[in-house]
């Protein structure tokens, strides 16, 4: 195993940068320059890929991202989805309600189902010319379990039944492991990993049930510098002390986390990356507002070489163009 407190190869660009970098969770937007719709993205990977490379090309990102979808994974264990032409796909109901189905779970293969799409869409994303750094994007294993057992169950049981959530946690982090292997195999520079649901949880509850899941994960990939990115969107202050217990160096957070506070609490070598609102700015605000946003973030953090600006979470289809214009005219 390796030791996870090395540096990534993302860490060393941004810590190296002469500039300030920003990683915004964005290919959805990218629809509104190449005309396709949302289940094209998360059904056909040269649509992903033509929607990202729109977006790399408008922005020259040194960047380049698969789509967030965190209904493929669950997919591939057996969950049914709702699906529309212009929504990421959700799960409806739940797989696993007890103790014996947790144990007759089959783990699926990287590549069942529309993982396929993923692996496919950053194997085309490495040609990219000019050879921007490559992320695959893939659910974290409280996030995974969650959507297996009901999320709303998920939070109870790891109180209740904490034996039916190790099951469950154990073979999701498994088939996660492969995943993040088949990534990397297929040209990803490295891994976002969302684990939202466990934003959900209480500190301590956090540690054992999803950042003791994290760390093994990630030491099984993390060498040759592979970056990965763990990304909570609902983590707050108070679960910073947890989520480091993964071992990791680099962190993307939600809106709910103080950025300027939280990084003077970790060390200098350790990244983090966020959190303007997808929604409450990208898509609420005009151009001028996005940008006094953009500018106070900047402000707050302009002491901290290891922060990375970027969006808190996935930007919808619905950001307008002109607010990820006004994003990058701040930086820039």
């Amino acid at each position: 195993m390796v030791n996870t407190t090395t540096s990534s190869a993302f860490n060393q660009r941004i810590l190296e940068s002469p500039r300030r970098l920003a990683l915004p969770i964005a290919v959805y937007p990218g629809l509104a320059l190449t005309g396709a719709r949302v289940c094209d993205i998360t059904t056909d990977a040269r649509a992903q890929v033509e929607a990202q490379s729109a977006i790399h090309e408008r922005y020259d990102t040194p960047f380049v991202l698969s789509a967030m979808d965190l209904s493929a994974e669950a997919e591939a264990f057996g969950c049914e989805l709702y699906h529309s032409e212009m929504e990421v796909p959700s799960v409806t109901g739940r797989l696993v309600t007890n103790l014996e189905q947790a144990r007759a779970l089959a783990i699926p293969q990287p590549g069942d189902r529309r993982t396929s799409v993923y692996l496919e869409a950053v194997r085309q994303l490495r040609q990219l010319p000019g050879r921007p750094m490559v992320f695959a994007g893939c659910i974290g294993p409280f996030s995974l379990a969650a959507r297996l057992v009901g999320v709303s169950e998920a939070m109870e049981l790891a109180l209740t039944d904490p034996d039916l959530m190790r099951v469950v946690l154990e073979k999701v982090t498994l088939f996660l492991q492969a995943y993040a292997r088949a990534f990397k195999a297929n040209g990803a520079d490295g891994l976002i990993m969302a684990e939202p649901a466990a934003g959900l949880l209480s500190p301590r509850m956090l540690a054992t049930f999803s950042s003791a899941y994290i760390r093994p994960l990630a030491e099984s990939v993390g060498e040759d510098g592979f970056s990965l990115i763990l990304h909570n969107c609902a983590a707050r202050l108070l679960h910073l002390p947890a989520i480091l217990e993964t071992g990791l160096k680099t962190f993307h957070f939600g809106a709910p986390m103080d950025l300027a506070v939280a990084l003077p609490k970790v060390s200098a070598d350790v990244v983090l990356c966020g959190n303007l609102d997808p929604t409450g700015v990208f898509c609420q605000l005009n151009p001028e507002a996005v940008r006094e946003r953009v500018q106070a973030l900047l402000d707050a953090t302009e002491n901290h070489r290891n922060f990375v600006l970027s969006s808190g979470c996935d930007l919808p289809p619905n950001a307008p163009l002109a607010s990820l214009d006004a994003f990058y005219d701040v930086l820039k």
